[in-house]
């Protein structure tokens, strides 16, 4: 089988994690400070904040980054749940959008119609890789002075004419849970170019503590490791590479795959590609879970993220009309795109994913 997804570590995370271990220091010490400084490179140089986990970091931005009780902050409900939740963490009220029917992100022109005198925020989702529509996005916040947050949890390394995911918000959150372009294990990254929020998110993060034993203001504990900070400078390091790999496989499979609608990239946007999300056209869900169990009866793993919109998940269940939003989960799958995946094994993908979409 072909995994859909595959975790890469290897000698060198195991040397870095040792390493660790044998110095004694565990919590957030040096290792998690060198992980901030090389991961604010690949961010236009903002303060980098690293936590326990992508969720950690959308929480506490919106609280760092001015949400408060009652605020609405638009995002998109093709997502991850966690989207939506973290607005809620930070009592805010989530108003969910629906999405470009190409890239998949939070549709500007949706974003704009909803716009009340409660509405605080937006936070687009630089979704499998693909920036969001960051120019339009914040030509809007602008006319009605609203703060942007970047969901970048999938964003590593995608940029926007120059511009990396990251740099386009008041505070950005990475993930590197352990199926993103690079991992740390566990662990989340915010990035801000406000030195007074930076703060703030350093205080949330530590119980409201710069100075040990003088609480400042009533915060968490969402610390990253020096563990998990030491395997996230070795992949980290490793990113770049990846990420041309990830493009390379995807060139690929656009100019081989048939009979599927293949993945969009906007004018002057770098996709990085966490996933290769594709359409099996038709709006129908029976149709896409066939293909998936034939592809995967030949030994080719996909996936599909995400088979419920937020809005309609139990935790919310809100009653909208985001029709494009429903019609994509009806017809997306992802397929491998993994750096480590091996030219025969491309072949393979190519070969089944005809075949199949060929046959329904």
């Amino acid at each position: 089988m072909i995994p859909a997804a595959k975790p890469e570590i290897g000698d060198e995370e195991r040397a870095a994690v040792d390493r660790v271990l044998r110095s004694g220091m565990l919590a957030q010490g040096p290792e998690v400070a060198a992980f901030e400084e090389e991961f604010s490179k690949h961010v236009g140089g903002r303060h980098c904040i690293a936590m326990n986990s992508g969720t950690s970091s959308l929480h506490l931005g919106f609280i760092a980054g001015g949400i408060k009780p009652g605020d609405e902050v638009i995002v998109p409900s093709f997502s991850f749940a966690a989207t939506a939740n973290s607005v809620v963490l930070a009592g805010g009220v989530p108003v969910f959008a629906d999405i470009d029917p190409k890239t998949f992100n939070i549709d500007p022109n949706h974003v704009a119609s909803l716009i009340t005198n409660k509405t605080r925020g937006i936070m687009p989702v630089h979704l499998y890789g693909h920036i969001a529509a960051m120019n339009e996005i914040n030509e809007i916040a602008k006319k009605h002075n609203l703060l942007v947050f970047e969901d970048a949890a999938q964003g590593h390394l995608a940029s926007l004419n120059g511009k990396s995911a990251g740099e386009f918000s008041t505070v950005a959150s990475f993930s590197f849970y352990p199926t993103k372009n690079m991992t740390a294990g566990e662990g989340g990254m915010c990035v801000t170019d406000s030195a007074e929020v930076a703060r703030t998110l350093r205080l949330l993060r530590n119980q409201g503590q710069e100075i040990r034993y003088r609480n400042e203001i009533v915060g968490f504990n969402t610390r990253m490791t020096d563990i998990h900070a030491a395997i996230g400078r070795v992949q980290l390091a490793k990113l770049p590479a990846w990420t041309k790999k990830r493009q390379e496989n995807a060139a690929y499979l656009n100019n081989n795959l048939k009979n599927v609608v293949t993945p969009v990239v906007a004018p002057g946007t770098t996709h990085s590609y966490h996933q290769y999300t594709i359409l099996i056209p038709g709006g129908d869900a029976a149709k896409r879970d066939e293909f998936m169990k034939r592809i995967g009866g030949q030994g080719v793993g996909s996936g599909v993220y995400y088979p419920t919109p937020i809005h309609r998940l139990p935790s919310f269940n809100l009653d909208l009309k985001l029709p494009v939003t429903e019609k994509v989960i009806k017809e997306c799958v992802s397929l491998p795109i993994y750096p480590t995946l091996t030219q025969d094994e491309l072949k393979t993908i190519v070969s089944v994913v005809n075949e199949v979409a060929a046959a329904l």
